[in-house]
């Protein structure tokens, strides 16, 4: 599916241009009146088929968009300060005072100064994010102190601002600090993810076909969204995560292909653009999302669920006819044909045969002008043996 990526490197610019995809789109341009969707429709065209197949396939796409970028809110580092070991009555932060951590918490800034606080037993606390002091004999409760202190680790103790977030996984998890590059290594892992996804599933889609492939990545993404809410360790959590990254990249480029084959020339182009426009729909369902709710996991089940209604019409998706006939499975490749013409309202559609006849004309024409052969050759070994 994706062999032009794969020979333009390898092939000059000439030979790269009939690697398998363009060499069947620009077969499709150069069908004129026997293009496969458009004979025998009439003038005013009425493609009632494609536009439904077309529009429940995108729309599996907004949940690639969610899962994408819903790492922004999983990893956003709250406000925190290391904790005590005892209970805290009195707390100081410049010429603030407060009875709880809670209370100053939002408007602490890192390097403006520690918060101060005194325990129910009476010993003096200066907290940082990272690190706390231990006052040593203090004679009076001030922010400022000039005498000796305990540096002390945090030792997994942290106190979090709730007040944007509730919980997320660097809470959860404790993230921060020495930890924290681990909540980094988050988004990464996951574009690592989509890298090996879109190989994986691109020439997984070649070999066993779209629609496979499909029903395949959009049931994992149901599963594998679902179970990172319940994951319960972080390394847990980055596992599935890569393979969920994995099968949403693996459908949208999937996607990609099977809407291309499944339009006309005239409408290509925007189809194959628009299948962007739904990913940016499941942008802003992350952000609504995220907004609307503050503990991860009940965010991440929440996204997991907003195109889960696919799951109950995928299995209805045909193959793309290009694929049946690449695979001379011609049979059902008419029959498919038969019955889009048939929805659309249409007396006749085109027949396999016409189509098969007007590839052989486009072969002997690239033949004859001597451009593309070793791609095309192998392209014939590979989708039609």
């Amino acid at each position: 599916m994706y062999e032009t990526l794969l020979l333009t490197p390898l092939l000059g610019p000439a030979e790269s241009r009939w690697s398998p995809l363009c060499w069947r789109l620009s077969w499709l341009d150069r069908m004129g009146p026997a293009n496969i969707w458009t004979a025998g429709v009439p003038r005013q065209g009425v493609f009632r088929y494609q536009a439904c197949l077309y529009l429940a396939a995108a729309f599996q796409a907004i949940a690639c968009g969610i899962h994408y970028l819903a790492s922004v809110f999983l990893v956003e580092k709250p406000n925190f300060v290391c904790g005590v070991p005892d209970n805290i009555t009195h707390v100081l932060y410049g010429n603030l005072t407060g009875s709880s951590l809670e209370e100053l918490l939002p408007g602490f800034r890192p390097g403006t100064g520690p918060l101060v606080v005194r325990t129910a037993e009476g010993s003096q606390w200066e907290l940082g994010q990272c690190s706390r002091s231990l006052r040593v004999a203090p004679a009076d409760f001030t922010y400022q102190f000039e005498g000796n202190k305990t540096l002390r680790a945090c030792d997994g103790n942290y106190v979090y601002d709730h007040s944007e977030i509730e919980l997320n996984i660097v809470m959860d998890w404790d993230l921060v600090c020495d930890r924290e590059w681990l909540a980094k290594l988050c988004q990464p892992t996951f574009m690592a993810g989509v890298l090996i996804g879109a190989v994986v599933f691109g020439d997984l889609a070649d070999r066993i076909g779209r629609v496979k492939i499909m029903r395949f990545s959009s049931l994992c993404q149901f599963v594998l969204g679902v179970s990172i809410a319940f994951s319960g360790s972080y390394y847990v959590f980055m596992v599935l995560r890569f393979l969920l990254a994995m099968v949403s990249s693996g459908y949208l480029v999937v996607v990609f292909v099977y809407v291309t084959e499944f339009t006309g020339s005239k409408v290509r182009t925007w189809t194959s653009m628009h299948i962007h426009a739904f990913f940016a729909v499941g942008i802003m369902v992350v952000a609504l999302t995220g907004y609307l709710v503050r503990v991860w996991w009940i965010y991440q089940i929440i996204l997991s669920l907003c195109t889960s209604p696919f799951l109950l019409v995928c299995w209805m998706f045909p193959e793309t006819p290009f694929y049946l006939i690449s695979k001379r499975r011609y049979k059902e490749a008419q029959a498919l044909l038969d019955s889009v013409a048939r929805f659309n309202g249409l007396d006749y559609g085109p027949k396999v045969e016409e189509l098969l006849a007007s590839r052989g004309n486009g072969e002997r024409q690239i033949s004859a002008a001597g451009d593309g052969g070793t791609a095309l050759t192998g392209w014939k070994r590979s989708t039609l043996s």
